[in-house]
This record gives structure tokens, sequence and C-alpha cells, in this order.
């Protein structure tokens, strides 16, 4: 299990997946189908996020399957970007159809 921030052209979006990697072909194709075809996405450490958003977490995990799907735990841009601090994302994957 993967979470990740997703910046888009609306602004960033936090993530829950069960993809290996932001960049699998199976994510993107999802993510195109919600109007998502360019992001940068920093993957951020899930105890931060558990930190973070505790309840709504569990909640979201639990509705998580365990292959090939994702789910939003944040829409608010201001709310993700503030969140996390940038020393604690990995290095950027880059996607653009």
């Amino acid at each position: 299990m993967k979470a990740g921030i997703f910046f888009t052209g609306t602004g960033p979006i936090l993530l829950l997946t069960s993809y290996e990697a932001f960049d699998d072909p199976n994510l993107v194709e999802k993510l195109n189908t919600k109007g998502i075809r360019k992001y940068i996405a920093y993957e951020v450490p899930k105890e931060k996020v558990k930190e973070k958003y505790g309840k709504q977490y569990n909640i979201i995990l639990g509705d998580l399957k365990q292959s090939d799907d994702l789910r939003v735990l944040d829409y608010d841009g201001h709310h993700v970007f503030y969140n996390f601090s940038i020393k604690d994302v990995g290095e950027p994957v880059y996607h653009e159809s």
C-alpha cells in the first residue's frame, strides 16, 4: 500500500493505492478515467498519513481492495499541501499523456 500526493491541474490530492508504482499503466488508466492526464506524484510515508488523518485513513484503507485499486483520501489542495513537510516526500514521478 502506498500513499502519495498528486499535483494535478486542479491542485494537490492525497491518494492511497495498492499499485506498486505511481506510473503503473493501470493506475495511469484509472486516473485518466477520472480526468487526470498529467501529474507529478510524490510518495509520502504511510505512518505520517495515518498520523494526520487517523480515523478517516482507517475508513478509506478498509475500503481499499488489496490489488489494483486507489482511493482519494483528501482533495482539499490547501490542506494536503500544508499537512506534509516537503522533507517527508519521496522523489517525484512525472506523468503526461
